[in-house]
């Protein structure tokens, strides 16, 4: 389970989490502008745009879970179990397999509008990376500074959404989890009024009862709705640490705890890491489960017109400091 928002100050962010019972050992990784790009059906791309996200970096290829590109368009895929499927490889489109979307869409394109353009003429195919990776079941949110869209892959084909809170999480698809945001209409970070009857007196008794319903428990539709209410009710400075921090503070409300999501006996998921991408500046910033120190990437501090993958190892354990 895992759960992506978007943020506008004075520069666009764009960030995950992503929760799991283990990591595939993951790296902050850049692609620069002339790895070249061999699609398994699509050709190969020898010039890009240069990426930064986060991988696992296999047989010197970056399978992505989040990333921007260097025109400030970000890309994430999450777990979308149980209603993903994907086409067989057809003639008269461009054939996508789904481990290689994310790479294919921020390698070529500058916008959300551009993305879309791609899109009507793709097709998301189930071709595998190898048998030690199959095919994850997944969907995806697209952003830039102006506009996002879900992208879901199921049984009747590829589906785009506008996606007018800039927030996704996992199942159910997604019109139903906009369709549900209908039950809390009433929520508002303001103190609540009496409606409940014109001749009872009754008060407010705690601050933020405004929000009373505001679901919080860690499925994905609660989770969905929490971060929604919480990004669109939030307010930041357009300072790059008012931002960043604000943007954490974010997917922090839906932070998973070791011990609170079983998967299997004694096997719990826990947020191994969130993201906070600074798209306009090409910055990644990052926490995880130990570690709650932001770390950060600049891509723009590397040669972006190089040829091989550059990684950087996910700082973990605890960062405690005295101050005395």
């Amino acid at each position: 389970m895992c759960t992506a928002a978007t943020y506008k100050t004075k520069d666009f962010y764009f960030g995950r989490t992503l929760d799991y019972e283990f990591s595939y050992g993951d790296q902050i990784t850049i692609t620069p502008r002339n790895y070249p790009f061999s699609f398994r059906h699509a050709g190969t791309k020898q010039t890009h745009y240069a990426i930064i996200g986060m991988a696992h970096v296999t047989e010197d290829y970056p399978l992505y879970y989040d990333a921007i590109n260097e025109k400030g368009v970000g890309m994430a895929g999450l777990n979308f179990v149980g209603n993903a499927a994907y086409a067989d490889v057809k003639p008269d489109v461009t054939n996508v397999a789904q481990f290689e979307f994310i790479p294919w869409i921020l390698s070529q394109c500058a916008s959300v509008a551009e993305v879309r353009t791609l899109l009507s003429h793709m097709n998301l195919v189930n071709t595998p990376f190898s048998e030690q990776f199959p095919l994850a079941q997944l969907h995806w949110i697209i952003s830039d500074e102006t506009a996002s869209i879900t992208v879901e892959s199921t049984a009747d084909g590829l589906h785009i959404y506008d996606n007018p809170v800039g927030v996704l999480t996992n199942n159910p698809p997604f019109p139903q989890q906009m369709f549900q945001l209908n039950n809390y209409m009433h929520l508002s970070p303001k103190q609540p009024a009496n409606t409940f009857a014109d001749d009872l007196t009754l008060t407010a008794y705690s601050r933020g009862m405004g929000a009373l319903g505001l679901p919080g428990d860690l499925s994905s539709a609660s989770r969905f709705a929490r971060v929604a209410f919480t990004k669109m009710n939030s307010i930041s400075g357009d300072s790059e640490a008012e931002s960043i921090s604000q943007f954490f503070h974010i997917l922090g409300s839906v932070d998973q705890q070791r011990g609170c999501c079983e998967v299997t006996e004694g096997k719990y998921e826990i947020t191994l890491y969130t993201s906070c991408c600074n798209a306009t500046k090409g910055i990644y910033y990052y926490t995880t489960y130990e570690n709650h120190q932001i770390s950060a990437v600049d891509m723009h501090r590397e040669n972006l017109d190089g040829t091989t993958l550059i990684c950087y190892p996910v700082i973990q354990g605890e960062q405690i400091h005295f101050q005395n």
